[in-house]
């Protein structure tokens, strides 16, 4: 099912743009008016939405970006610098710029062209450019992109290089265990019964499951391709998107690192739209249209509602249960020295670094304890085999 990004108006005249799943263009607009909103705009996502940045294009986006904040500053014009910053992008990215390009001469908003692009230019992203296009100041814009990529690509590099080892030991332990299971458990089971061995209890049960394995291989590669199948269906709807991000927050080590995550990206968003000169509940708003976790939509929205009330930024944000506590505890200073956007900027990079240590941390304990699973399973594998020859051999000897 193709992804359309619009943009609609509701029935008091609020705009509103966001991206959604359906059959055509048509079905899409009904089932909009249905919610009561009235559709301006659309445009037909890229057929490939989701897999670029996964296959190695996000150095391609780093790229184009670092290009346009030394571009802009130098008083290049929006379409001169898009083209000249296609040049240092290949494939997919610099064919999006171009399009982009051709969009913006026609006389739209940069931010607005680049949603037709959801794929190579995620919702934050989109959001900080909007940010930058309504305050004047699209160089700091993509000065701000540029610095924030460079960051997560080096902690994705960093944990990248973490993770490599527990990635290659698990790879190696499981081929390990199944060689052992499928190959020499069967032929030392049957050179053992030939003479006329009986097996101990656990040798028995290692042998059981060794013959179940090889019995259940087709339902085992159906396990693989419907785990394939979970994955793209999380990657490319709106509920498998919205269950992935339940998944992560329900997992007892990984849900620190997804909500420090969370809470740096809203912080960094909210602060550079604030610094456009948006009111703090309009940029709330487009805050909740800019992010592209499902829960933290939701929690922002709620966050609105209570500030549209009466609270304070801070209780608003102190009241959600998935941002941290850090960042309820510095925006209460920011408001109170009336430099909200500043320590918004601050709550966003200590969050970042908390994020880099967590992840560090996760893939530092992969290690040790894939060693011990795996180091459990062979010796169990090898006490039951070691328990059938001492078996053999007291047999022996008591004749």
């Amino acid at each position: 099912m193709p992804l359309f990004t619009f943009e609609a108006v509701d029935a008091t005249g609020t705009r509103v743009r966001g991206s959604e799943s359906a059959s055509s263009s048509a079905a899409l607009t009904s089932a909009l008016e249905a919610r009561g909103l009235y559709l301006l705009d659309v445009v037909e996502a890229t057929a490939s939405s989701g897999w670029p940045l996964s296959m190695g294009y996000r150095r391609d986006v780093l790229e184009f970006t670092r290009a346009m904040s030394a571009l802009l500053p130098a008083g290049l014009p929006l379409a001169r610098a898009l083209e000249s910053a296609a040049g240092v992008t290949n494939g997919m990215v610099r064919d999006a710029v171009l399009d982009v390009r051709a969009r913006v001469v026609r006389g739209e908003m940069l931010a607005t062209a680049l949603a037709a692009f959801p794929a190579q230019f995620s919702p934050l992203y989109r959001g900080i450019v909007r940010a930058g296009e309504r305050s004047g100041d699209l160089d700091g814009a993509f000065a701000r992109l540029a610095s924030q990529l460079d960051r997560e690509e080096q902690l994705r590099g960093r944990v990248l290089t973490a993770t490599l080892y527990p990635v290659l030991l698990a790879v190696a332990g499981a081929c390990a265990i199944a060689v052992l299971l499928l190959v020499v458990l069967p032929q030392f089971t049957s050179l053992l019964t030939e003479a006329g061995a009986v097996l101990p209890r656990s040798t028995q049960l290692l042998v059981s499951t060794s013959q179940l394995l090889v019995r259940a291989w087709p339902l085992l590669a159906g396990s693989v391709v419907g785990l394939v199948a979970l994955a793209l269906w999380m990657q490319r709807t709106v509920e498998g998107r919205r269950a992935r991000a339940r998944l992560l927050l329900s997992l007892p080590l990984v849900h620190t690192l997804r909500r420090q995550v969370v809470g740096a990206r809203m912080a960094r968003l909210l602060a550079a739209l604030l610094g456009g000169g948006a009111p703090l509940y309009t940029a709330l708003g487009d805050v909740v249209e800019s992010l592209d976790d499902p829960i933290a939509r939701d929690e922002t929205v709620l966050v609105r509602q209570r500030v549209r009330e009466g609270a304070s930024l801070r209780s608003a944000i102190a009241a959600s249960p998935l941002f941290p506590a850090v960042l309820a505890q510095l925006v209460g200073v920011g408001e109170e020295a009336s430099q909200l956007r500043e320590f918004l900027f601050k709550a966003a990079d200590i969050l970042d670094e908390r994020a880099e240590r967590t992840a560090q941390r996760l893939a530092t304990l992969a290690e040790p304890t894939l060693i011990v699973i795996f180091g459990a399973i062979v010796a169990l594998i090898a006490f039951a085999l070691l328990q059938a020859i001492y078996g053999i051999n007291a047999g022996s000897f008591v004749r």
